[in-house]
């Protein structure tokens, strides 16, 4: 009889199984081709369609059903299961032939910062949680600390080998290392001094705001530099959004930055005047991007008023134009000089009871964005709302939209 353990080894490996076989088919080529082209501002067959859905995901795979009780195979199990399901909901999810390992780093402090990020829970399940920030006051920058990070290579090896001998007769297994910090330094800026102190310390207290922020920035290009000086970038130039052709040529055998992509946005900022976002957010950003060899900004804040300034990131390929920014705006502007990724309002989507409203937003929008280089994408979902074939229906119905308009 097969023990606890064996038995979720084989699940993990049957659904690798299953993985492997989604990847080797046809059709999977020619959505990771459609992402290439798109992302390289050639005209793809139509405009790639891809939904991600966050927090919904606990209403379509409870972890309760999960075979896997082993912590790593539980993590393995969940991501493969996921993967599966998007394939049954038919959107263009581009799957990769191997199995990704990330380097491992140590870093020095532990929590990163210097001081505990913490946060008030929400009062109910699905509810908001708040922001409960270490730095009360300019005097509490004196806390933060600049972390160092170190590549482990004993770890690395160990989980190489572990999950080497769990899927690597499948999946060949592949190390990954990226920027061990991101850019888009608002998110971690929020969670050390808060939000509404973030932004209304902009205004009274602005020599605070630029002494954190310088801090965020050269911490992330610290980080930066000890991912490369591993000799283990590996170009990230895969998955949705960002799958395309190879950024650049590596320096003979080692690739840096400059062959990946860096995605960053200003969500935290959006509250304030374009004129502030730069001073205090992007002028930040900028020396990170420069490092990257293709960026793409935004996320789910409004740049209606700030495309201009967005437009003059170095390496800019692909600007995110919110269900919130002015999509004429960014047509006009960014026109086939950049692609645009175009974001659905969850909301929009989930919520109501039949599709028509969907249908004609699409088609509106795909209208417009005729002659462009565009994806569109829907994220940030946080509950089906009792409508558990929704996802199903927005793939469809935007595939059909863009084929029509391709």
């Amino acid at each position: 009889m097969a023990t606890q353990e064996q038995k979720e080894r084989d699940c993990v490996r049957e659904l690798a199984r299953q993985i492997a076989e989604a990847a080797a088919r046809k059709e999977n080529e020619i959505i990771c081709q459609r992402w290439r082209d798109v992302n390289a501002l050639r005209k793809p067959d139509r405009a790639p369609v891809w939904c991600r859905p966050v927090g919904a995901i606990e209403e379509i795979l409870p972890k309760s059903q999960l075979v896997c009780r082993d912590r790593r195979l539980q993590s393995i199990e969940y991501a493969f299961r996921r993967m599966l399901h998007k394939l049954d909901i038919g959107d263009d999810e581009p799957l990769e032939s191997c199995f990704s390992v990330a380097a491992a780093f140590d870093v020095d402090p532990p929590n990163t910062w210097g001081v505990d990020i913490a946060r008030h829970k929400a009062p109910a399940a699905g509810g908001a949680w708040k922001y409960d920030p270490p730095l009360k006051s300019s005097a509490d920058l004196d806390k933060l600390r600049m972390p160092v990070f170190t590549y482990n290579e004993e770890r690395t090896q160990q989980a190489m080998e572990q999950t080497g001998d769990l899927l690597g007769d499948i999946l060949p297994v592949r190390l990954t290392c990226g920027a061990r910090l991101g850019a888009t330094l608002c998110n971690a800026a929020a969670n050390l001094v808060g939000l509404e102190p973030l932004m209304l310390n902009a205004a009274v207290e602005p020599e605070y705001i630029h002494a954190l922020m310088a801090h965020l920035r050269d911490a992330t290009l610290a980080a930066m530099d000890a991912a490369e000086a591993s000799g283990l970038v590996t170009p990230n130039n895969v998955g949705p959004m960002n799958c395309s052709d190879p950024i650049g040529e590596p320096d003979g055998e080692t690739y840096t930055l400059k062959n990946c992509w860096c995605m960053a946005n200003s969500q935290e900022f959006e509250q304030i005047s374009p004129a502030m976002w730069e001073e205090f957010l992007l002028a930040y950003q900028r020396p990170i991007f420069e490092h990257f060899g293709l960026v793409g900004y935004g996320c789910c804040e409004n740049l209606t008023q700030k495309i201009d300034p967005v437009l003059t990131i170095p390496n800019l390929r692909i600007f995110v134009s919110s269900a919130w920014t002015d999509l004429d705006k960014v047509v006009e502007k960014v026109g086939t000089k950049h692609c645009i990724m175009w974001r659905q309002k969850a909301s929009d989507v989930v919520f109501p009871d039949d599709t028509s409203g969907i249908r004609r937003h699409l088609e509106e929008g795909m209208k417009r964005l005729q002659g462009c280089c565009y994806q569109v994408v829907l994220r940030e979902l946080q509950t089906l709302a009792g409508h558990p074939n929704r996802l199903h229906e927005w793939a469809e119905i935007g595939k059909e939209l863009a084929a029509k308009y391709a």
